[in-house]
């Protein structure tokens, strides 16, 4: 199941999304400040609190970013070998495979805002926030990318799904990746170009009417433990 916003009554449902994004900033903060076997404990507790708060499952979560592990893997395995005696470096290994982890606590609090935000909603809050034709761009940026990204994902699923019907999970892995990154990137050009053209006909504009924000009681405990985590990436 793709990542994407489903209506609910979860807290994190309940949260003004500047909230939400504020604490998707300090805990990032935290997670680059602290990358730390102490450090990362604390913070995979919080990662999992966040995803209790939104009602994603860990376990989803992790299927729908499992595109980048083989890169979150591979840096530890290639800091950790030297052209040379010793041949392998454990220390530096063990550093970096801390570091990709540390992304994969990012994503996860990602996915609990992916989940329980509206595109419309995350727009407004980014233009309220960042003033300005900045904020403007910015905001319809992201609302594109919330909306687009999803699509393209379920377009690859069904060019995979369709050439394992074929047989074609039985090609070469080279072959298969070729054939799933040439089809995909071609249905994104066509959807581009339909994206596009169902942004003339509806008359885009660069100042909709945005949903209102508002904070409630609901966000200050989220608010001071934002602040939290920002004074513990500081100090």
């Amino acid at each position: 199941m793709t990542l994407s916003y489903r209506p609910g009554d979860s807290l994190a449902h309940r949260l003004d999304p500047r909230t939400k994004l504020g604490f998707q900033v300090a805990f990032a903060a935290a997670a680059f400040a602290h990358t730390t076997p102490q450090g990362l404990v604390a913070l995979t507790v919080v990662a999992f609190v966040v995803l209790r708060a939104s009602g994603v499952a860990a376990r989803e979560a992790l299927v729908e970013y499992r595109f980048v592990f083989p890169f979150l893997l591979a840096g530890p395995l290639i800091s950790s070998l030297t052209l040379g005696a010793p041949w392998v470096r454990w220390e530096a290994g063990v550093e970096s495979l801390l570091a990709s982890y540390r992304v994969v606590l990012v994503l996860l609090v990602s996915a609990a805002y992916l989940r329980t935000t509206p595109v419309r909603d995350s727009r407004a809050a980014i233009q309220r926030v960042v003033p300005g034709k900045a904020g403007r761009l910015l905001g319809t940026g992201v609302g594109f990318v919330f909306r687009f990204l999803p699509v393209l994902q379920a377009d690859l699923r069904r060019i995979r799904d369709a050439s394992a019907a074929r047989l074609g999970d039985q090609r070469g892995l080279v072959e298969r990746m070729k054939l799933v990154g040439v089809s995909g990137l071609a249905r994104a050009l066509s959807r581009a170009d339909r994206f596009a053209l169902a942004l003339r006909a509806r008359c885009f504009a660069w100042n909709p009417t945005l949903p209102p924000l508002s904070f409630s009681r609901a966000d200050v405990p989220v608010v001071v433990g934002s602040a939290g985590l920002l004074l513990w990436a500081v100090l």
